[in-house]
């Protein structure tokens, strides 16, 4: 069984407030070459995840031994550039990022509607390097995470970018997360719902997934039939050192004769096949440090 405990390896908020130190003091290119020393320490020495790592290329994707290596490396500098971008774009720091947005329009569309909407992701690229276009929208985004940390990285990010349309909602035992969605919701904002983890408990849905058994947890998918909004599917992955390349796909919604669990099954094969198809052009941007696969 997958292995994730609900919290990124590491200190996050230490990572945020060291990247956001370097990028003010000594500027963006002194930060993207301190990461290349940091990607290659982890390549050294976290063996574990260096492990799952290795297993994802050599085994889902099929490279060699060599290529599988040299992957594992250059995946670790993808997540940590995708960090520092992340800090850049929500600290207003000065960038030269360019943007190609497909499938914006869908996004207008669910902002327009007046009854908020859904944006399904995945822990791989970078979508909130995108926030040019989130911002764009003139509507909230809410960030729905397990991680116990992110509440001071939710204070901290708040106090550098002023709090300008970003929300983080964290899960918690009391279910208070599902009241907060649909305060959001009612509020015409977004909620942004990552499908691909779950914690020891939740109910799955065992799919099979770039050759290979992992389960999915089926919450996310649920809670966009329980509130019946219209769902989008949303990735940012970097495609040069300062372009991104934002996808939404078009609207998802439930249709009146569809049951819940008809609606849940047919979004998470839709979820999943364009997962696939994107882990496949962007195979470095994939960033589950842990046993994905059972």
């Amino acid at each position: 069984m997958p292995t994730w405990h609900g919290k990124s390896q590491g200190n996050p908020l230490l990572g945020y407030r060291i990247v956001y130190f370097v990028c003010t003091t000594l500027g963006v290119n002194a930060a993207y070459l301190l990461l290349r020393f940091v990607a290659f320490y982890f390549f050294l020495f976290s063996w574990t995840s260096s492990g799952h790592s290795y297993r994802y290329f050599r085994q889902r994707l099929h490279y060699g031994v060599i290529r599988s290596m040299v992957n594992v490396y250059q995946n670790y500098y993808a997540f940590a550039v995708t960090l520092l971008d992340k800090v850049i774009v929500m600290g207003g720091i000065e960038n030269e990022f360019t943007y190609t947005f497909d499938g914006e329009e869908h996004l207008r569309a669910i902002a327009k509607g007046n009854r908020g909407g859904i944006l399904l992701s995945a822990h791989v690229g970078n979508w909130e390097a995108a926030g040019y276009l989130l911002r764009r929208l003139d509507t909230r985004i809410n960030v729905v995470m397990y991680d116990a940390e992110h509440e001071g990285i939710k204070a901290y990010l708040e106090r550098v970018t002023g709090g300008r349309n970003l929300n983080v909602i964290v899960i918690k035992d009391d279910m208070s997360h599902v009241y907060a969605i649909g305060e959001a919701l009612r509020k015409n904002e977004l909620i942004c719902l990552h499908a691909d983890r779950f914690l020891e408990g939740n109910k799955t849905v065992p799919m099979n997934f770039l050759g290979g058994r992992a389960r999915f947890p089926e919450g996310p998918f649920v809670l966009a039939a329980a509130f019946n909004a219209p769902v989008s599917i949303v990735f940012a992955f970097k495609e040069t050192s300062n372009h991104y390349h934002f996808y939404g796909s078009p609207l998802i919604q439930r249709a009146e004769p569809e049951s819940k669990q008809a609606f849940v099954t047919r979004l998470m094969g839709t979820f999943l096949q364009q997962l696939e198809h994107k882990v496949h052009l962007y195979p470095h941007q994939w960033f589950n440090y842990y046993k994905f696969w059972d």
